[in-house]
């Protein structure tokens, strides 16, 4: 079964030439005769070996611009063959077809090109035929083809034909093929996902072809998965390999912070995906020192995340504190000494990099897909149901509340005074619950809420939480609106000097 099969030639039609050379003058070496086409037919000959220009076999020019150039039945008749079949062998040698027994290929850049923002017409020209063609049929025989399937694999398969010297096996030709099927679905998905960005056809395909096996999932006994390009996104200068819970918590990090990107020195402390801590102020030492503040019971374990560079003096501060993970875009160099002090502490840079507009979950014996909610609440949106109204530094503190809301699990309270989060009620089956949660770890960590303001991520249906809110010192409140007892909680405010602002959008996290 593993019998290894001597190769005698090779078609080569690939996009990119980037350690191509080694390969051919290894084929040319073991006399493997070499056919090609258009451009890798003159890198071929430029490197001063001989091949076979596949025109010469079809008797047929590359015509419509190099749109067709390889479909032809003496070029695919040479790959689809059954070697083991007389019919197939006799036909070959009837209609004068030649035995192609390697076949590499790299596809036209879809995806890069989408991503230049180029125009539709580049793109399309972008969309290969010929080559996925020719992966799809050496793949299908891979009793007797192996098939290249991408540039990703050049540096395996030469070191493959140059161990065996040009001799593969069935299992060599047919992981070679699982490969090249991962290849052409993937390309196909992105065609299909660029046709139908609007999602008029109700159809999820989702290709993730870079994976990566966790130590475990969200539990010990759970195996774990992450698929992304998580090097893109961050630079990892420290530490053990990130969890699937470390990932989850950086998501919600990243996710929080984004809403923060340009204000003043911001930070966060996380905790299962929530906000713990957070505070902006003049200096991110300060912002760290008032987001510890905020709750140092959670923060240990936690996940950090600054919007600027992070010095030496708060560096200091977080090494006090056991943290899994500390992100910026940015660190002082004896600021990331300090911090590397801990042999586990993962240490990220966070790099640009544009994140998916839509969120995709499981649910049932299906799947769940959404927009993510992108909508951020503004001054300009905001409706003033009561007759107070809020002062300026309110209006700061209601937005920033508003803000973090948005990032915690539902149902949720969020309290901040001078843009620091003074405590949150998070995951509770009801907002009074989750009120009075809020204000008790409020006062367990010694806030005076006089004067702070409350943020709910939904509308409120009695006038019970404002009241309450109320009676806490809090003066000023932002919530959706929308309740059809709105004016229940429009009243008590009314009667008793609390502001409270409508932003008419719901934000609930589940």
């Amino acid at each position: 079964m593993n019998s290894l099969k001597q190769a005698k030639s090779a078609l080569i039609s690939v996009f990119s030439k980037d350690g191509l050379a080694p390969i051919v003058e290894k084929l040319h070496a073991l006399n493997i005769t070499i056919y090609s086409t258009g451009g890798t037919e003159k890198f071929i000959k430029e490197l001063g070996i001989p091949v076979v220009p596949v025109e010469d076999v079809t008797s047929y020019p590359s015509i419509l611009g190099g749109r067709v150039k390889t479909l032809h039945p003496k070029v695919f008749g040479g790959i689809l063959n059954r070697q083991n079949n007389e019919s197939d062998v006799a036909e070959l040698a009837q209609y004068e077809i030649p035995q192609l027994d390697i076949v590499i290929v790299d596809l036209y850049p879809f995806e890069k090109t989408v991503a230049s923002g180029a125009s539709e017409q580049d793109i399309i020209e972008k969309i290969d035929i010929g080559g996925i063609s020719l992966i799809r049929a050496a793949a299908k025989n891979f009793a007797d083809v192996l098939c290249v399937s991408s540039v990703n694999d050049y540096e395996n398969f030469l070191d493959i034909l140059t161990a065996q010297e040009g001799s593969f096996s069935v299992a060599d030709r047919k992981a070679f093929a699982a490969k090249a099927f991962n290849v052409s679905s993937h390309y196909d998905t992105a065609i299909f996902n660029y046709f139908n960005q609007d999602h008029e056809i109700p159809a999820l395909k989702v290709s993730e072809t870079k994976g990566k096996v966790l130590r475990y999932g969200e539990n010990p006994h759970q195996k774990g998965f992450f698929f992304g390009n998580f090097d893109d996104m961050f630079d990892k200068l420290h530490g053990k390999e990130l969890s699937y819970n470390n990932l989850l918590d950086v998501d919600a990090a990243v996710n929080l912070m984004n809403e923060f990107t340009n204000d003043d020195p911001t930070f966060a402390i996380l905790k299962h995906n929530n906000a713990c801590g957070f505070a902006t102020r003049a200096t991110i030492h300060q912002a760290y020192v008032d987001a510890l503040a905020g709750d140092p019971v959670s923060a240990f374990g936690g996940i950090l995340i600054s919007n600027t560079k992070i010095d030496k003096a708060t560096a200091t501060e977080i090494h006090k504190l056991f943290c899994e993970v500390v992100i910026a875009p940015e660190y002082d160099t004896d600021a990331l000494e300090v911090l590397k002090g801990k042999k586990n502490r993962i240490i990220l840079i966070q790099n640009e990099v544009a994140l998916p507009e839509m969120q995709v979950r499981t649910c049932l014996n299906g799947i769940l897909l959404q927009d993510k909610d992108g909508k951020t609440d503004t001054l300009e949106g905001l409706t003033y149901a009561t007759d107070t109204k809020p002062t300026d530094e309110q209006l700061e503190d209601l937005l920033f509340a508003s803000k973090l809301c948005k990032h915690t699990k539902s149902n949720t309270i969020v309290l901040v005074k001078n843009k620091q989060l003074c405590a949150s009620g998070t995951g509770q089956t009801s907002r009074v619950d989750a009120l009075n949660q809020s204000i008790e770890k409020a006062k367990n960590f010694k806030f005076d809420l006089n004067g702070a303001v409350m943020a709910s991520d939904a509308f409120f249906p009695f006038p019970d939480c404002v009241e309450i809110a109320d009676n806490a010192g809090i003066n000023a409140v932002i919530q959706p609106g929308g309740s059809i007892k709105d004016q229940l909680s429009i009243d008590y405010c009314n009667a008793n000097n609390v502001a409270m602002v409508f932003t008419g959008t719901r934000h609930f996290k589940h």
